[in-house]
């Protein structure tokens, strides 16, 4: 997921929660995903381009990830995320971040940050441990291994999975609903479960934020990064 549609999202549900006529939001992806997260292909790119930002710049610029997650907190309407397909990385964490997640059933959540080298330090770390249990959070996000939407309904990690064909039925059913609650009730009840999650942005997300940016300028991300392009298993040195 690039930077621009990040800012671009932001600025969509700025515009969304200064709309009193918006009773809630639906979002989902167009195509085959959610969200596939970020392009490893351009990782590559960078890592081996001849002229490369200063580490210093690498690092700092992954705190931009908070801008998107304090956007969806902050919108005063509920947030629906419809996922089918991939939802990966950051594509997995914005829907993670919304109030409520359906999901089709074979679709495919993992913060795959670990499998490319990096930490997972944009907000994986924030929200897998808040909806499963912390023992399957730290298996899945210390090796990236795939829920499917229908073993994520199970942890109670999304409100339901449904098949594919009735995903949009479902979802929409869903903020309609959210939508005809009475406003002003239904927007503070948001903003005081987000107290929550608020809490524990304030205690892991800037450490892991710097620890991630950290990674992105390490040998083993170098590799992973050349091997995802170059279709092989990649060979990690912890440097």
């Amino acid at each position: 997921m690039g930077g621009g549609l990040e800012r671009e999202l932001s600025e969509v549900l700025r515009l969304v929660a200064d709309d009193d006529s918006v009773g809630a939001v639906l979002l989902r992806g167009e195509g085959r995903a959610f969200c596939a997260g970020g392009d490893v292909k351009s990782f590559n790119e960078w890592t081996t381009a001849a002229e490369q930002p200063p580490p210093a710049s690498r690092v700092l610029g992954t705190l931009k990830a908070t801008e998107i997650l304090d956007t969806i907190l902050a919108v005063p309407q509920p947030i629906v995320a419809a996922v089918h397909g991939y939802a990966m990385g950051l594509g997995a964490t914005i829907a993670l971040f919304c109030d409520v997640v359906v999901a089709a059933e074979d679709a495919k959540i993992a913060d795959s940050h670990v499998s490319v080298g990096l930490v997972a330090g944009d907000g994986g770390a924030v929200a897998w441990p808040l909806l499963m249990p912390l023992g399957a959070a730290r298996y899945h996000l210390l090796t990236g291994e795939p829920l499917t939407g229908a073993e994520a309904a199970r942890y109670g990690m999304v409100l339901r999975a449904v098949p594919a064909a009735d995903l949009a039925a479902e979802s929409e059913r869903v903020a309609r609903k959210l939508a005809d609650g009475a406003p002003l009730a239904v927007q503070g009840t948001k903003a005081t479960l987000n107290k929550i999650v608020r809490e524990r942005m304030a205690l892991t997300l800037e450490s892991g934020l710097l620890l991630e940016g950290a990674t992105f300028v390490s040998e083993d991300h170098k590799e992973a990064a050349a091997a995802f392009v170059e279709k092989r298993k990649p060979k990690f040195q912890g440097r």
